[in-house]
């Protein structure tokens, strides 16, 4: 069974960390406190797709990280019955001295894997990523463009129950990308819930039946993905929308 139950969530969140983490670092600094998410309140379960759409910084990256349990919340419940894939940050937290084999060891611990999945699984994500030979060398010195192959291989190896997305990916060249393509419709088809974000409304259509629009931290219509999406962009041309 997958299944989500947040119940008034809020997320509070210092300026540091939500705007300037790396440029202002002196203890003197005053914390000043930014809601981030403000009574947030969703119910999810078996064969839902559920899309989230809203301008930047409306909260939506938020919520995700706090369904996959990244954010704690500052207030209110979270239930989570069901296993957690999440497609975001996808190529943080290698170990960089490490090097490719070692970190999909490493990444599909943090995933929920045992090491006896994880081994049964290993070559076919070395053979996903394309990698070759470059699996043999420290992480540390590859590109950005080799680093998020490896991590969406390892990413997309398990079977969830709970997909989180946040927007579509852009992996590798062109070829590559179809495969990646390829390889999201295959999990979208097997999980049994899905969390979408993005600003790509097509995507969204195609993929959801139901919709969220956040503003600004809050939840501002919820209901068929295409009554939401219509809300929203006829919002953003400046026509008056009134909430159902």
């Amino acid at each position: 069974m997958a299944k989500i139950k947040l119940d008034r969530q809020m997320r509070r969140i210092t300026l540091k960390e939500f705007v300037v983490r790396q440029m202002f670092r002196r203890a003197a600094n005053p914390i000043i406190k930014v809601r981030a998410l403000r009574d947030v309140c969703l119910r999810a379960g078996d064969g839902d797709r559920i899309g989230i759409l809203g301008h930047n910084g409306a909260g939506k990256s938020t919520l995700l990280k706090v369904l996959a349990g990244i954010y704690p919340p500052t207030r209110g419940t979270r239930t989570i019955e069901g296993r957690i894939s999440s497609l975001f940050d996808i190529a943080l937290g290698f170990e960089g001295d490490a090097n490719g084999w070692e970190n999909i060891s490493f990444r599909g611990y943090l995933q929920g894997e045992t090491p006896r999945s994880i081994r049964a699984k290993v070559q076919q994500i070395a053979e996903f990523s394309e990698l070759g030979q470059f699996l043999e060398m420290p992480v540390r010195y590859y590109s950005a463009g080799m680093m998020v192959r490896l991590a969406f291989s390892i990413a997309t190896a398990i079977e969830p129950e709970i997909l989180l997305v946040d927007e579509v990916l852009s992996v590798g060249d062109m070829a590559f990308q179809d495969k990646a393509r390829k390889r999201m419709r295959e999990m979208m088809a097997k999980a049994r819930l899905i969390i979408m974000v993005s600003h790509d409304l097509d995507s969204l259509a195609n993929v959801c039946e139901r919709g969220i629009w956040m503003d600004h931290g809050s939840v501002r219509q919820e209901g068929p993905m295409a009554d939401v999406i219509r809300a929203y962009t006829e919002s953003a041309k400046g026509v008056q929308v009134h909430a159902a």
